[in-house]
């Protein structure tokens, strides 16, 4: 017998092969349409994990992890756009019951009538702090540069931090449009993904209602926090790489590589998987950084042998090849701390 897949797994599935896996190429190099998002509010795919009582699906991690999976490897550039949403609905689901920026935006984002980005990765260059905190006026002040914002012109809201001058992070929720105090670079031209809208953001004075923030925190706990997190794989890894194996499974001369690579991915994602559900996160980091590295080392050999399948077609900008690899050099970076670049480039130098 086999069980049925999750409803929003079959979903994704149905807008991967419907839509995203079509347009993927176009969309690299056009940018993520609007269409595009509309399609995956319909889906019901944002309230994933959101709480069933605020209209999400309350669904478990290892379904998230296989939506995650099917929309990364079938277009990377959608995928990240929507992923941003899913950390702001996390934390916001952890609250703390009749906070008011729950209670005003967890239902909204839950069902998909919101979208949210989010303006916070900059916490991890500490001890530099590119922006500032301050309360002001029954509110906060937020002052200096958020590098990397992904979704400008796609997102509604925000999930923004900065820290003060005590070393306290905050978090609020502030529209995602330019105002007073709040200015887009132009898009970023990158290497990949440029089709996700991602631009820097100036802040000068952007002020934001107390009601608005979700939380505050010391900075020292949102590093315990967030290292532990940041050293398990992305599913888009896993997504990513299978998608290029699909690719061989083509190619006649490749179907014996293909079955190799996937062999060892398998067993990569289970182990890392199993790490990911392990109830002390904490726990066997060094463990999960081993098997992300091995992760990636896996996805690196899968889009090079998808380009090397491909021949001379790969060099094209119409191959699904080029942009699958390319694709992988992003999520080489994304989400890197440095206790994940560390060991890393320790498993490189010894290879």
């Amino acid at each position: 017998m086999t069980t049925a897949p999750h409803p929003l797994v079959a979903r994704a599935r149905r807008l991967a092969d419907d839509l995203l896996i079509p347009s993927a190429q176009r969309v690299d190099r056009d940018g993520v349409p609007a269409t595009h998002i509309e399609a995956v509010r319909r889906s019901g795919l944002l309230g994933v994990s959101a709480p069933e009582e605020y209209g999400g699906a309350g669904a478990p991690d290892t379904v998230a992890r296989e939506t995650a999976e099917i929309l990364a490897g079938a277009c990377c550039s959608t995928w990240f756009v929507q992923t941003q949403h899913h950390t702001p609905v996390r934390m916001l689901g952890r609250a703390e019951p009749g906070l008011p920026a729950r209670e005003r935006l967890l239902r909204p984002l839950a069902t998909g009538e919101l979208l949210a980005g989010i303006a916070y990765a900059h916490l991890r260059a500490f001890p530099r702090v590119p922006v500032r905190v301050r309360a002001e006026r029954g509110g906060w002040r937020f002052d200096g540069t958020v590098p990397w914002y992904t979704g400008w012109g796609l997102n509604d809201v925000m999930l923004l931090a900065g820290v003060t001058d005590a070393a306290e992070v905050v978090f609020a929720f502030a529209e995602a449009r330019e105002r007073p105090g709040l200015r887009p670079s132009a898009p970023m031209r990158l290497a990949a993904l440029t089709a996700a809208r991602t631009v820097s953001l100036e802040l000068a004075g952007l002020w934001v209602p107390r009601e608005s923030v979700v939380l505050r925190t010391p900075r020292e706990e949102f590093a315990r926090v967030d290292i532990p997190r940041s050293t398990n794989t992305s599913p888009a890894v896993f997504g990513v790489a299978y998608a290029a194996l699909r690719l061989l499974d083509g190619a006649p001369d490749a179907k014996e590589t293909a079955r190799a690579l996937r062999s060892r991915l398998d067993e990569v994602r289970r182990r890392a998987y199993a790490l990911a559900d392990h109830p002390v996160a904490h726990e066997r980091v060094e463990e999960r950084l081993a098997l992300r590295t091995r992760a990636y080392d896996l996805l690196r050999a899968a889009t090079t042998a998808a380009v090397v399948a491909g021949g001379g077609r790969s060099m094209s900008l119409d191959s699904p090849a080029q942009r699958l690899a390319r694709e992988a050099m992003f999520l080489l970076v994304q989400g890197q701390t440095a206790p994940v670049r560390g060991a890393h480039l320790a498993a490189l130098a010894h290879d």
